[in-house]
């Protein structure tokens, strides 16, 4: 039997089938955001493993990974730090590639956004592939970060994105999985 917490995400998270293409169920946390038990209750277990450790940033990734990790900096008392696509930070940034499904994309960070050796949390709402959460450990490390977690409230493990981020060396904590139920890719952030 699934936990409270699970039931509670499960019934608070939208599944749109075929969207953005035909075979895939987009999961739709905006549903999640707007019921305040539900989000208290992701930000709360997102939280809990590092509360009353030295936690510097929380860092979002564009968009969702901004409110989710908003709400986490918050409660641990640290800074926030977005993560963006090219060309949307108004002050000297660091940029890294990464793979999309079909070409090349950017993220970058302005280049004061954390300091080297400060202790950084990662966060998104969702790990699938795990091409812009990769992409987003390898541009914090390139500023000397020293990643102690990544968080999503959603995997969807059949498609590797935590194996990934594994084999970084980042640990990978996630509130929900949905096995199996996947054909395709997700909306990339």
């Amino acid at each position: 039997m699934k936990s409270s917490l699970e039931d509670t995400l499960l019934a608070a998270i939208r599944t749109i089938p075929d969207y953005p293409k035909p075979g895939i169920l987009f999961r739709d946390i905006t549903t999640l955001l707007s019921n305040a038990r539900a989000f208290r209750r992701a930000i709360d277990e997102l939280v809990h493993p590092y509360a009353g450790q030295k936690v510097d940033k929380i860092a979002g990734i564009e968009a969702r990974g901004f409110i989710l990790g908003g709400a986490v900096a918050h409660q641990l008392s640290a800074g926030f730090v977005p993560i963006r696509k090219k060309g949307k930070l108004p002050f000297e940034t660091v940029r890294v590639a990464y793979s999309l499904e079909y070409g090349l994309d950017e993220m970058e960070m302005h280049k004061d956004g954390v300091s080297p050796g400060e202790k950084v949390i990662l966060v998104d709402d969702l790990i699938a592939t795990g091409g812009t959460a990769e992409a987003a450990v390898k541009l914090l490390r390139q500023i000397g970060a020293d990643i102690l977690a990544a968080c999503f409230v959603i995997d969807l493990p059949d498609l590797g994105g935590r194996a990934k981020l594994e084999a970084l060396g980042v640990p990978v904590r996630t509130l929900i999985g949905f096995e199996g139920s996947e054909t395709g890719l997700p909306k990339a952030n």
